[in-house]
């Protein structure tokens, strides 16, 4: 029987960042944090901005009232200094010190105009520097009045132009150089007002802190409100190319199909036709075969894979009357009528025309309820008129928005532009709505040439 012992090596204590508990790593982020918010460029020139002159007050305002206006945050500061300036004054021990005392409350809160986070460290310095002119045990410790007034407005101030982390620290090193003063300088007082300042900095601080967040959060709702509206419009819109793609693939290759079919038969059409006429209907068919292969190819990537094609032929303005009957049916008073010379146009401009008198009228049927509408149909040389009307919804205080609003006309000028057309829509002097489209429509002389 063989024994075998084995040594164990103790493992070696992990080093440098792996042996740093997560409590220490808080901490250490915690000073880089302090670092960067209260030490880092401290003293930078930020100066305080005016109000913008889209706001809900300085747009209402004209002429140099408006632009006094936006000079209303600077104003509030340098009051706020000047009344700080005037409890400092009022509080000290002589006359002759009167002026010095007053600048030490004053100065920190000017200072929040220019340079914020400077101003902070100033009004830390000016409280122990005001309060050695404040005579007797009987004063206020540590924070004099001035002193008290100038940094409850600096904080409120810098916490206002920074975020709310900043104004943590703020409140952190207001709570540790009041403790500190009253642990090592505080003897000789009688009272001390670090216990009033901590809790109204933190409730100014705190309402500071949630206006910030509000904002914040209103600021992202309003942007994540327009990349949906923006990507609302972009799907709506890809939908109806998609729509018009199926639309001219169905089409296209009906009308291709035909001239194949076409082609092969035509030479059993002539009794023994020369061979030129069988190689050029040949060639032909075989140009008509490989198109519509290729627009097969590249517009059927648009089909999804549960898209059936419809077994109706798309509808024509012929099918406008069972249109106006659908519509009628639901609520609908609607009048047709048609001027000029009633003759087929090409497929394309019959499918997109009523598209777009369906598409009208079914937004007349959400957005004015109750309304009456017109629909008018001109076949005029050149092309096809259509005007579509509606008139004011009887009762337009109960109209509720829709969130699709736009996107139907949208895909309307969509299908204007393919056809090289030209439409108008907007409301009306009567308050009604009314959409003008124009597709033009090539003459035989035009197309022979």
């Amino acid at each position: 029987m063989t024994e075998t012992t084995q040594t164990h090596r103790p493992t070696a204590p992990p080093s440098g960042a792996a042996a740093r508990s997560p409590e220490f790593r808080l901490a250490l982020d915690a000073l880089r944090g302090l670092r960067q918010d209260l030490f880092h460029d401290a003293f930078a020139y930020r100066p305080l901005p005016r109000v913008s002159a889209d706001g809900p007050i300085t747009r209402r305002l004209k002429g140099r009232l408006g632009q006094y206006a936006a000079w209303t945050p600077h104003a509030l500061v340098v009051s706020a200094g000047l009344l700080a300036m005037l409890v400092g004054t009022e509080s000290s021990r002589g006359e002759a010190l009167n002026l010095f005392v007053g600048l030490l409350a004053l100065a920190p809160v000017l200072l929040t105009l220019v340079r914020p986070v400077g101003a902070f460290w100033a009004s830390l310095v000016a409280a122990p520097l005001s309060g050695m002119f404040y005579g007797g045990w009987y004063e206020p410790w540590p924070w004099p009045p001035g002193s008290f007034v100038t940094h409850l407005t600096v904080l409120t101030v810098v916490a206002v132009r920074t975020r709310p982390r900043t104004a943590a620290w703020m409140w952190a090193l207001t709570l540790a150089y009041g403790l500190l003063a009253d642990t090592l300088l505080g003897s000789g007082y009688y009272d001390s007002n670090t216990g009033p300042m901590l809790i109204l900095s933190a409730i100014i601080l705190l309402i500071v802190a949630v206006l910030h967040i509000r904002r914040q959060a209103r600021q992202e709702v309003t942007a994540q409100q327009t990349v949906t509206e923006h990507e609302r419009s972009r799907r709506t819109l890809l939908e109806e190319r998609t729509t018009i793609a199926r639309e001219l693939h169905d089409v296209v290759a009906h009308h291709m199909s035909v001239v194949a079919i076409q082609a092969e038969a035509a030479p059993y059409r002539v009794e023994n036709p020369p061979p030129e006429l069988e190689r050029a209907f040949a060639t032909i068919r075989e140009n008509a075969v490989a198109a519509l292969t290729e627009l097969r190819r590249v517009l059927g990537v648009v089909r999804a894979e549960d898209y059936e094609a419809p077994e109706a032929p798309q509808p024509t303005l012929a099918d406008l009357d069972a249109l106006l009957a659908n519509v009628r049916d639901a609520g609908l008073t609607v009048d047709k009528v048609v001027t000029g010379a009633v003759r087929e146009l090409p497929q394309g401009v019959e499918l997109s025309a009523y598209r777009i008198v369906q598409e009208t009228l079914s937004n007349t049927l959400r957005h004015a309820p109750g309304a009456t509408a017109r629909v008018e149909v001109g076949y005029v040389l050149g092309g096809l008129g259509l005007r579509i009307l509606n008139g004011p919804p009887p009762h337009p205080a109960l109209v509720k928005p829709s969130p699709g609003a736009g996107h139907g006309i949208t895909g309307m000028r969509e299908r204007v532009s393919m056809l090289n057309g030209e439409m108008t829509a907007g409301p009306t002097d009567e308050g009604g709505y009314e959409v003008a489209v124009f597709l033009p429509v090539a003459t035989v002389s035009e197309g022979e040439a």
